[in-house]
């Protein structure tokens, strides 16, 4: 199943049951937002979540590109990417988590076809300040799919402060033989959708206290579902990355994690442009530079006359396409060379520093915060200069 067609039938799939689709936004929350990007699909939602009427009802269904940089260094594994799309549902006061969890194993079983054998679900087993999620534990157990209760993981949040709530997961079997074990006891289980009943705010003190309304939030990764439907092995498979794979390799010669790297951080890079970043040393702007950074320090590890003006225009454009994005491509390339020049002239000048008699030694904590901090050369950049 295309990734075009994934995002058809879910979107229909809600509409059928009530749910008007809204416009996802931008990578960039509105202003006074303390967060950089948007992380997931409710975060331009948060004020419909806490309260204020939706103008388009109760129901609500869209797909929202999210950036996440806590998963940065997981990026290169099967299942993470820095940038990616959301698929997601909600119920805004109205419907409760059981209903959501009964349309959501219809649609993955009858609208996506995955074999009910193949599903997990994990639940809130209960803790000292909330009892267990019974009725998400009784609707799998009526439909047969095995179920795992847990604490920690199993609570949302969406901060310290602020909503908050049970969640149950969704997980399917990506291994070779029968499923065996739990999700907790076996990665080959890969979550693909996350249902939260947001019935809680948690004060400054951690207490709970009831939301005015009950909510629920789910969320689906496009990319991470493309790829199980389309029986890949990894996101980076699935037809949403088909340029890049097609592409990238045939310029530089890599091992599959930093292939995969390399076509993550260049991907997000283009979505961040795109959506009106540029680079700098703070802020959103440092999350941009870092990521392209990170792909010349790959590059340039293998062979230092690996540079991205070789970047073809196909992935680029894709890229912009695929996020609807009105940015071009040739100013997105334009952003990519010039940061790749500052980031030569701060090579050499770190070459110049580190050749230094206090630098030529083993380099301590206090080194490389110094380094960084005086000379603007990051820790990695440093170790990679080291290493070389």
């Amino acid at each position: 199943m295309h990734s075009d067609q994934i995002v058809r039938t879910f979107v229909e799939y809600f509409e059928d049951r009530g749910h008007r689709r809204i416009t996802g936004s931008t990578l960039l929350p509105p202003p006074g937002d303390p967060v950089l990007f948007t992380t997931s699909g409710m975060h331009p939602l948060t004020p419909y979540l806490e309260g204020r009427p939706h103008p388009l009802g109760d129901r609500l269904v869209n797909l929202q590109r999210c950036l996440r940089t806590t998963d940065l260094d997981e990026v290169g594994d099967d299942t993470h990417l820095t940038v990616f799309e959301m698929l997601g549902t909600w119920s805004l006061g109205d419907y409760g988590g059981r209903q959501s969890l009964e349309w959501g194993y219809g649609l993955l079983t009858e609208g996506f076809g995955v074999d009910p054998g193949l599903l997990h679900a994990t639940v809130f087993g209960g803790d000292d300040r909330c009892g267990p999620d019974v009725s998400s534990l009784e609707l799998w157990q009526e439909h047969g799919v095995p179920v795992e209760p847990t604490v920690e993981d199993n609570w949302w949040s969406n901060g310290p402060t602020g909503p908050c709530g049970p969640d149950s997961e969704i997980f399917l079997w990506t291994g070779d033989g029968p499923p065996r074990s739990a999700p907790t006891r076996d990665d080959r289980w890969v979550e693909v959708w996350n249902h939260v009943m947001m019935r809680h705010r948690r004060l400054d003190d951690g207490s709970l206290v009831p939301l005015g309304r009950g909510n629920v939030d789910t969320g689906l990764g496009l990319e991470r579902l493309a790829c199980l439907l389309q029986g890949r092995r990894s996101v980076f498979e699935c037809d949403l990355f088909e340029p890049w794979r097609r592409t990238v390799p045939g310029l530089w010669p890599l091992d599959e994690r930093s292939l995969r790297v390399v076509c993550d951080h260049l991907r997000s890079a283009v979505v961040v442009i795109g959506d009106g970043v540029r680079p700098s040393n703070t802020g959103r702007g440092y999350v941009l530079r870092r990521l392209i950074r990170r792909v010349l320090t790959v590059l340039r590890g293998e062979d230092p006359s690996r540079g991205l003006v070789d970047l073809p225009e196909e992935p680029i454009r894709h890229t912009l396409d695929r996020f609807r994005l009105q940015e071009e491509v040739e100013s997105v390339r334009r952003v990519l060379l010039d940061e790749e020049r500052r980031f030569d002239r701060l090579l050499e000048r770190g070459r110049q520093v580190l050749s230094r008699p206090r630098f030529r030694g083993p380099l301590d904590e206090e080194d490389l915060h110094y380094l960084h901090e005086t000379h603007g050369l990051p820790r990695e950049l440093v170790l990679g200069l080291r290493s070389g």
